[in-house]
């Protein structure tokens, strides 16, 4: 009975956090010289697993309002693994590795539940 909700969540919740970080890499892939002061501020935020509300208004001001969306759901779907953000200043390294477990955790272990579950019924 839970296994098909269970299931939805664990698609959903591993899209919306892969779609976010490749969106995170187009941005930091994209010419430095391009961005200007404003969308500067806005990818700080971007980079952060947990964004303080002075990023988080200055993320909104940079991206579109589906991008923010999209923003808004990862921030809440990786806030159980900002503990695990490294402390250092390469920013790949600080969005990843809770990416990376978030992804390993709604992708891989909801999955598994979810279909042990099924199994159980």
């Amino acid at each position: 009975m839970l296994a098909g909700p269970l299931r939805v969540v664990s698609v959903l919740a591993t899209a919306v956090v892969a779609l976010s970080f490749v969106l995170f890499a187009i941005d930091e892939t994209s010419a430095a010289s391009k961005r200007s002061a404003a969308e500067t501020a806005g990818l700080r935020a971007t980079r952060a697993t947990d964004p303080s509300p002075d990023q988080e208004r200055a993320r909104e001001a940079v991206h579109s309002g589906v991008r923010e969306a999209i923003d808004d759901a990862n921030d809440v779907l990786l806030t159980p693994f900002a503990w695990a953000e490294p402390d250092t200043t390469n920013r790949w390294a600080r969005r990843g590795v809770p990416a990376v477990l978030a992804i390993f955790v709604y992708g891989f272990v909801l999955a598994f539940l979810a279909r042990y579950l099924e199994g159980v019924a």
